[in-house]
């Protein structure tokens, strides 16, 4: 399969992004702030980086891979240039790319949970938390994002006579 090697670099990349969010929450006592913050930047660029890096997995087509690169950079820098809704659009546009690849590349059922637990439900949970403030809601939102990355791996796993 074409950028197979990539795989190993999106879970380091989604992995990163997880340690740069936990190092922000030991700033905040674990509270959710809606606040910019460099680990809160990090955290953005290297989901990206992960998200993006699982998209082109397939891709063949060197522009849209050139595509895809300038979204994930894009995505980063607008967090603190421009405005943290900017970098989640930009990672909307990479999660549908992702989504329409996987779909295609490997056709497997299972997939459907990326979308539902790392899009609808994240998304579902932390407007919860910033509309209501309601730390509780805090708690889901992690083992979510968690579900969502579980489902690459069993994707890939399921997927051995492709990756080889």
């Amino acid at each position: 399969m074409t950028n197979s090697f990539l795989i190993p670099y999106g879970f380091i990349s989604l992995g990163l992004a997880s340690l740069f969010e936990m190092i922000d929450h030991t700033r905040t006592n674990w509270e959710y702030i809606d606040h910019s913050s460099l680990f809160n930047s990090l955290f953005y660029l290297f989901l990206a980086i992960g998200l993006t890096l699982f998209s082109i997995i397939g891709v063949k087509n060197k522009i849209l891979i050139v595509f895809m690169i300038f979204l994930c950079i894009s995505s980063g820098l607008s967090y603190l240039i421009i405005s943290k809704s900017i970098a989640l659009l930009l990672q909307v546009i990479i999660s549908i790319f992702l989504i329409i690849n996987f779909s295609l590349l490997f056709n497997d059922w299972i997939f459907i949970l990326y979308p539902l637990f790392g899009i609808f439900l994240t998304t579902f949970f932390g407007v919860n938390l910033s509309i209501t403030g309601d730390q509780t809601w805090h708690l889901f939102v992690g083992p979510s994002g968690t579900i969502s990355i579980i489902t690459f791996y069993i994707v890939f796993i399921r997927s051995k006579k492709i990756l080889i």
